[in-house]
């Protein structure tokens, strides 16, 4: 019985080994088939931007009166809110790296709100606050300070939404940090605001800059909060995606151009995060 129990196992044997390639085959083909329908729906809406005019059409289309306003509104505003981002944000992120305290944790989670909250849900906050009937708007509409529907409100909405990314970059860098050089830096006499800078600060640099450059690809991009606080104001608070909001409803060739143009500038922004971090790796391997 047991020899013939053995001859019927060897056919079963022989079917399942005949079997696993083609298994294995199927495998790859539904693998590779799922892996090229995501890509094609997440690259081709990107590239068709570039694809679907000449590049002199782009270039020609920018020179416009509602793209050059825009243009220079978003780079003026973007750079004011990155400069303040950093110069509040910095400070914030390393006592959440090197400080503990009860309700640390809600404290990180809440300061990674801003990336998840609907940006017109951060318009309407903002609105409450800073509207000329909000907590603090009605008291300061009295000395005659509105911050809603001016470019104010523009960099408002921006530091608001974009700040997180870099808060949150910063915080890892300095968490990098090790400890043991800062407590040899104060044992030699040096002060703590001179260790934070001639210390920290460079061996934080490298998670810094790409937070800065995620923060200010994220501000530059903002739509919802500017909309709904700034509103979308030709020339006083209509940034590049407000004004691709508009020419969709005038001329569809500029808002394509302008989309191209923020599409670069945001490629260009992450490959310096891809080159920054790439270094920073080898460097410590």
């Amino acid at each position: 019985m047991s020899g013939v129990r053995e001859r019927r196992n060897v056919p079963e044997s022989r079917d399942k080994e005949s079997n696993s390639p083609v298994l294995a085959m199927i495998g790859r083909v539904v693998l590779a088939f799922l892996t090229a329908v995501m890509l094609a729906f997440l690259f081709l809406p990107l590239i068709s931007v570039f694809i679907s005019r000449s590049p002199l059409q782009l270039i020609s289309n920018l020179n416009t009166e509602i793209a050059y306003q825009a243009l220079l509104l978003s780079l003026e505003t973007t750079l004011i809110s990155l400069v303040i981002i950093v110069v509040f944000g910095t400070p914030l992120a390393y006592w959440v790296a090197k400080r503990s305290f009860r309700g640390k944790r809600i404290l990180e989670v809440a300061l990674q709100m801003p990336i998840v909250v609907p940006p017109a849900v951060a318009g309407v906050g903002l609105i409450l606050v800073f509207g000329n009937l909000g907590l603090l708007g009605g008291a300061l509409s009295v000395f005659a300070i509105d911050f809603a529907f001016t470019w104010i409100a523009v960099i408002m909405a921006q530091v608001f939404i974009s700040a997180a990314f870099y808060v949150f970059a910063a915080r890892q860098a300095f968490e990098g940090v090790d400890d043991g050089l800062l407590a040899v830096s104060r044992t030699l006499g040096e002060s703590p605001w001179r260790t934070f800078l001639r210390i920290t600060v460079p061996l934080a640099l490298p998670g810094l800059i790409s937070g800065a450059a995620l923060s200010l690809a994220r501000a530059l991009g903002e739509f919802g909060a500017t909309i709904v606080f700034a509103g979308n104001l030709p020339g006083s608070t209509q940034t590049m995606p407000l004004a691709i909001y508009t020419a969709l409803q005038s001329n569809f060739d500029v808002a394509v151009a302008i989309s191209a143009l923020l599409l670069s500038v945001a490629f260009i922004l992450l490959l310096l995060v891809g080159f920054i971090n790439t270094s920073q790796r080898a460097i410590s391997s």
